[in-house]
């Protein structure tokens, strides 16, 4: 896919793509990818398992060789050139961290094999332990001595001693618990903002995406079939299969100039399938209607998950907020949504 971007950010391009594609043997897991990214921007890639987005960022660190195209960092070719020559630095899932030294001594490494004096490498170590967020004295602690989440800053630390211009992040929160998770997002996003530094990051968490992204890139079977905003590509999916990746969607064809499942009249239809987000379902509301069975109901917090059934057998799915405890199993009530808050698609 080309997706040449009009990001319209006024920031220069720090890397292209141009047909950028992987195979192995007769696979491709990497179609081409014409792409550009701008100087400083939170780009992330998500996907399924086995949709290559991990082999793409790979390509792009330099770990992979690709079977095609270029790539270009500033405009200079970087194609062929390995990852130990670029400025750019990578953030495993695995963290990769030393276990046999210390927090300093894993922050310091990439520094003491470019032969930078010991006395300059623990003052650089230092700020970057100011810089995510770690006490000073951590310097001296040996790694294993840390929280999940204190290791994940030690990676961090390290990953910008070297001082790169693009960080690369392969799934490195997919390991730890919720709450850690949700507060490493968010200081990774306040890092990235920073810094300044150009984050491409590769999830196949939606809200990991949603939240920190400046821009998201959809892959599905190899290929890049989206990017865009958060909004844009929550708002107006590609295809169903990223409105149905982006959250929970119900999804209704239209066939005859109505919606097929419900059996209700679709006025000015632009697309073969209408989406509707479970939030937009609601009971009582919008100006298409029709009553539903509830076969389900999930309590997620401050909201309720609604499991419901249509009369042509067809399931859906509504959220709605508080309890819901005039929605019990077996009960039908009448549901409804707007015209105008329909996602449409054609594929």
């Amino acid at each position: 896919m080309s997706a040449k971007s009009d990001t319209d950010t006024g920031r220069p391009v720090i890397l292209s793509l141009a047909g950028l594609s992987k195979s192995f043997g007769d696979t491709q897991a990497v179609k081409p990818v014409t792409l550009d990214i701008p100087d400083g921007e939170f780009l992330t890639i998500v996907g399924p398992s086995g949709s290559g987005k991990s082999t793409l960022v790979r390509l792009l660190a330099g770990l992979e060789t690709p079977s095609s195209g270029r790539l270009e960092l500033r405009g200079k070719d970087i194609t062929n050139i390995p990852a130990n020559r670029r400025p750019t630095a990578m953030v495993f899932q695995s963290l990769a961290l030393f276990d046999h030294r210390s927090v300093g001594q894993n922050i310091e490494f990439a520094m003491k094999m470019k032969g930078v004096a010991p006395e300059a490498r623990k003052a650089r170590a230092l700020e970057l332990l100011a810089l995510v967020r770690l006490p000073a004295d951590y310097y001296a602690r040996p790694v294993t001595q840390c929280s999940g989440g204190e290791k994940q800053r030690v990676a961090l630390a390290r990953a910008f001693a070297s001082d790169p211009e693009i960080l690369f992040f392969d799934e490195p929160l997919s390991a730890i618990d919720y709450r850690l998770r949700k507060t490493l997002e968010v200081e990774l996003k306040e890092l990235h903002q920073r810094t300044g530094r150009t984050f491409v990051y590769i999830t196949h968490s939606l809200e990991e995406a949603m939240v920190m992204s400046d821009r998201i890139a959809i892959m599905q079977a190899g290929e890049l079939v989206q990017i865009g905003t958060p909004a844009e590509i929550y708002g107006r999916p590609a295809n169903r299969f990223v409105a149905s990746f982006m959250g929970e969607v119900n999804i209704l064809p239209v066939q005859n100039g109505a919606f097929a499942d419900i059996a209700r009249p679709a006025h000015d239809p632009r697309g073969a399938y209408a989406g509707v987000r479970p939030e937009d379902l609601r009971p009582g509301e919008g100006d298409i209607r029709a009553s539903f069975t509830v076969t389900q109901r999930l309590m997620l917090g401050s909201r309720t998950q609604l499991h419901l059934e249509a009369a042509s057998g067809a399931g859906f799915v509504s959220e709605i907020s508080g309890t819901a405890g005039d929605y019990g199993v077996g009960s039908s009530h009448e549901f409804g949504f707007s015209h105008e808050r329909v996602v449409w698609v054609n594929s």
